[in-house]
């Protein structure tokens, strides 16, 4: 049974209410005299002139002990992976290695800067050196470009490639982007943005592509496929091969979108598919921390004449230098400023360094073992059912329904999700894949032991019991959070939300006569 669990409640409030900016805590002066930041640094007034800040920042006094403790108390009230799993389908929410942590807050690596020369971060340089050749060897593809900040920036990149090169070619009637119903949410988006009509691609019953419908639609007018594979539901497309035909036949590319590599990566490698364009995750596959709208790195990737269009800089090696090559002839330019989200690619490379080819592979086929360890333990659950292929292994996710138990109890996916928390655990991602109706979209990666994903289960089969006895309990949770359950329309629209729905709510809860 899964354990007891209440999240702390602290009635906080803000850091400004705790201290004031007239008020100072008890500081402890350095040994020596001088400012040790002016000693690395310089004084900033001398470093940067009239651009240094002319007067204090405006942030309450506080006593160290103070501050740490109204710190805590915030963490207290939330959730992470290092409090418990967070199995979110597709976003690949690994528990990331403290080292890399550690490596990262060095000083020689936090004090570095873009604009110095490059010959004083000759170091730095061969790690992101390095990090392009091991992953274009895991990917398939000749040449990486590290700039893109994050996933939807990588997926525009490859997707203005593609425009580019039908461009270069005189192919100006390719302008339509086939996705898959089973590709990746930001798919159709990043296409639309790079000047694409989308056509999609149903999903076979069997959980691929409907190759029948690809054939189809298929033609002069075709710039390419956005692909996941594994796609969104965890399934292999596993007549990739086929597709690369039909698609190269016309005259139209393949983009791989990496967000699913986690499942693969060291066991078969999107190049060798037939994708001219990949694009990767660092912060899902390589274990560098994201949410909340970063820190990410979407790195990409292309082979044959697609490298000349990859975004620049590109890090280039001559005898035992490296340098920053600007040159861009059919190149789409940068897609940001400098050259990419440094922080994130070293600790990519330290996940690659630490583990090895072997490492890898063995990453990605543990986390096949525990998806389809949890898929054994949900089986013939009641209230849950696996729509698409049930007879068919998944890779590194699994996508549940719980169509049944919305139908015969009235309990919905985002109630079942409310409950898991109420068990002191994360929610998995809901309603998506869109084809996937009442969708709990589920990914314990590498890092999971059998316990964690045994207790997971067990409280999903707990949920639904309870459900089946009493559905208006599990409607009403979660009750053991710092924060209940709120008013979807009202929480998720506080700006936009009627004047008159406002009074409606406030005549409810009787504050408003």
């Amino acid at each position: 049974m899964p354990r007891e669990w209440r999240q702390a409640r602290w009635d906080e409030p803000l850091i400004h209410e705790i201290g004031s900016i007239n008020s100072q805590g008890l500081a402890i002066p350095f040994a020596d005299e001088d400012n040790i930041l002016e000693k690395i640094v310089g004084a900033p007034e001398k470093q940067l002139g009239p651009l240094a800040r002319g007067e204090e920042l405006q942030l309450p006094g506080l006593p160290e002990n103070v501050a740490l403790r109204h710190f805590t108390r915030l963490t207290q009230m939330s959730y992470g992976v290092d409090t418990g799993p967070v199995p979110l389908g597709s976003c690949t929410m690994k528990y990331n290695p403290r080292i890399s942590e550690e490596l990262v807050a060095t000083m020689s690596i936090q004090w570095l800067h873009p604009y110095q020369d490059e010959d004083t971060v000759q170091g730095l340089l061969e790690a992101l050196w390095l990090l392009e050749r091991w992953l274009a060897e895991l990917t398939g593809m000749d040449r990486c470009s590290l700039q893109p900040p994050a996933g939807a920036a990588g997926e525009l990149a490859g997707a203005l490639m593609i425009r580019k090169y039908h461009i270069d070619r005189g192919d100006v009637e390719r302008v339509e982007m086939l996705v898959p119903d089973s590709a990746h949410g930001t798919n159709p988006a990043s296409a639309a943005m790079a000047g694409f009509r989308i056509v999609k691609i149903p999903t076979g019953s069997d959980g691929t592509m409907d190759l029948e419908a690809l054939r189809a639609v298929l033609g002069k007018r075709t710039a390419g496929i956005m692909l996941t594979n594994p796609n969104t539901l965890g399934i292999f497309e596993d007549r990739i091969l086929e597709v690369a035909e039909l698609v190269h036949g016309t005259g139209g590319l393949l983009y791989y979108d990496g967000a699913n590599l986690n499942g693969i990566m060291g066991i078969v490698r999107p190049g060798d598919m037939g994708f001219d364009v990949v694009h990767l995750n660092i912060h899902k596959t390589f274990a560098a921390p994201h949410g909340g709208g970063g820190p990410g790195a979407g790195v990409v990737c292309a082979k044959g004449e697609l490298v000349d269009y990859l975004p620049r800089p590109l890090l280039e090696r001559d005898s035992d230098r490296f340098y920053w090559d600007y040159s861009c002839e059919r190149c789409i330019g940068r897609v940001r400023a400098l050259y990419g989200n440094i922080v994130p690619l070293l600790k990519g490379f330290f996940y690659i360094a630490a583990l090895g080819g072997k490492g890898l592979r063995e990453a990605a086929l543990q986390s096949v073992i525990n998806t389809n360890y949890f898929v054994s333990l949900m089986k013939g659950v009641r209230g849950y059912e696996l729509p698409y292929g049930p007879e068919k292994p998944r890779k590194h996710e699994v996508v549940l329904s719980a169509l049944p138990l919305r139908r015969e109890t009235g309990v919905t996916a985002g109630d079942v999700a409310k409950a898991l928390l109420d068990r002191g655990l994360h929610a998995p991602t809901m309603y998506f894949p869109l084809i996937v109706e009442e969708a709990l979209m589920i990914e314990f990666t590498e890092t999971e032991p059998p316990s964690v994903i045994e207790e997971y289960a067990a409280a999903l089969r707990e949920i639904a019991e309870e459900a089946y006895r009493d559905p208006e309990s599990v409607k009403g949770a979660p009750m053991n959070t710092a924060v209940k359950r709120v008013d979807d329309v009202y929480a998720n629209h506080p700006r936009t939300v009627t004047p008159t729905y406002r009074v409606y709510r406030l005549r409810k809860e009787g504050k408003l006569s």
